[in-house]
This record gives structure tokens, sequence and C-alpha cells, in this order.
């Protein structure tokens, strides 16, 4: 394989707004489920291929809504997390996954280290560089971006239902993600909100949060919202607006930055 995308594929990562007024940069990994022409199926069946593991279903349209309403930049990947997992590095096993859940992926097992080297520099660092400019042009306008990816999650994984609905994740830095837990769970209490659940830094999921927050100092929180919560345009607005006010609430209890 010489090359990967298309020209009429175009650019793998998307930038709404990129100009907006407000402090928030939503990041969006696993937005599509669309492959690369050239990588076919993969050798998965069309329900695998519209499953949670090709994509994470409703979190771009939440992250829509909340960039609009927060008037904020979103960020995101054009392609299937199976082509590429843009929340994994290149030397991670699940950047390319040969096994997501219960299903093989044929396509992606004994792959060249050319075929790899293809995927990295065509879908990985185009996504990874964007990020990393905008937050860099905005640091250098005296403008320090608040980080927050959007994620969605299956509410039965492996045979065993979940009862989470939405986790708050972070690593080293849980400077938002514990005032978002705290206001979540004062008084009424609107969702089942826990801290890094269903997922943690130990599964090797907070790749961006580090990459872009912690090591540019940013204030920084992941989001996983169960899909069956924001499966329609109704669900996910309910979602955004609840999200919207966590968020401002959250950030205005945040120490001086």
């Amino acid at each position: 394989m010489t090359g990967l995308l298309t020209r009429v594929e175009g650019d793998p990562v998307a930038i709404d707004n990129a100009d907006a007024a407000g402090e928030f940069l939503f990041v969006c990994e696993h937005a599509s489920p669309r492959l690369p022409e050239r990588l076919g199926t993969l050798g998965l069946s069309k329900e695998a291929l519209e499953s949670h593991i090709a994509w994470d279903p409703g979190a771009l349209a939440v992250a829509r809504h909340l960039a609009e309403k927060l008037d904020g930049t979103l960020i995101h990947q054009r392609f299937s997390r199976l082509a590429y997992d843009c929340n994994r590095p290149p030397e991670s096993d699940a950047a390319m996954p040969a096994v997501s859940e219960v299903y093989e992926v044929p396509g992606n097992r004994a792959m060249s280290a050319a075929e790899r080297e293809t995927r990295v520099n065509e879908i990985y660092l185009p996504f990874h560089d964007a990020i990393l400019r905008f937050v860099s042009d905005r640091k250098a306008a005296g403008r320090r971006p608040v980080l927050v990816t959007m994620h969605s999650f299956t509410p039965v994984y492996f045979g065993k239902p979940r009862t989470v609905e939405i986790g708050i994740l972070h690593d080293a830095d849980s400077r938002l993600a514990d005032r978002m837990l705290a206001i979540a769970t004062d008084g009424e209490v609107a969702y089942d909100i826990r801290r890094n659940e269903p997922y943690g830094p130990a599964d090797g999921v907070t790749h961006s949060l580090v990459e872009y927050g912690v090591r540019n100092g940013l204030p920084n929180v992941m989001i996983e919202i169960r899909n069956d919560l924001i499966r329609d345009e109704v669900s996910q607005r309910v979602m955004a607006d609840y999200l919207e006010g966590l968020l401002v609430k959250s950030m205005a209890a945040l120490p001086a930055r």
C-alpha cells in the first residue's frame, strides 16, 4: 500500500468553528464509522461496522451541540477507529486493533510495518498535529483552551450490562473532573455518574487528555456517555443541555488560571 486516503475522501480531520470566541475545545476521536475505501470492510460484517466497535454513536452529535451552545471549537476524526484509533499512540496495539470486544478484525491482522506506518501518517498524525496547532495558536494569543474529549460507550460489554450512565474521566490532572463530579452529585442527581468508569487510565484511554491537555497545562476531562441515552436528536440535545450546565458551573468553580 503506497497510500491510504484518496483525494475524494479528503482530510482525515475536521475542524468546526475554528475561530470560536469560547474557551472550550471539544475533541471527538471516534466520531465516524466510515472506513477508507482502500481498506474495504476489513473483513467485518455490516452489523459490526455499524456497532460501537467502529465508532462512538451519538458522541459527535452531542459534541456539536455543546460547541454551538458554548461557542467552542470542535475537532473530530472523519474515519473509523478501526482504521486508526486516534485516542491511542502509534505504539499501542489498540491503535489498529486485531480484536475489538468479541469481534475479530481480519483486515488489521498481519499488517506490514509499511501499512501500519501509512495509517499513522495519514490518519493519526494529521489529527494529532491539528489539535496541537490549535492549542499552540490559542496559547500564543493568550487564550488557554479547556480540553473536553467526547465519547460514548455500549450499555452491554462482553455480555455484561453497565449501570453507569456518564463517566467523568481524568489522568494525572483531575482539576476539572473533580469539580464536575462534585457538582453532579450535589443535591438531586440526574444520572449515575462515576469517576473513571467504565474505563480509566489503566485501560489506556487517556492518551488525548495527556497529549493535548496535561502536557500543555490545560484543564481537561474526558466525558463518556452510555450510548442508549443519546440515540436520537432529542436525547442528544437533552444530554448536551445537561453537560453544558455542568461544564459552565465547574469552570466557574476552578481557581483562576
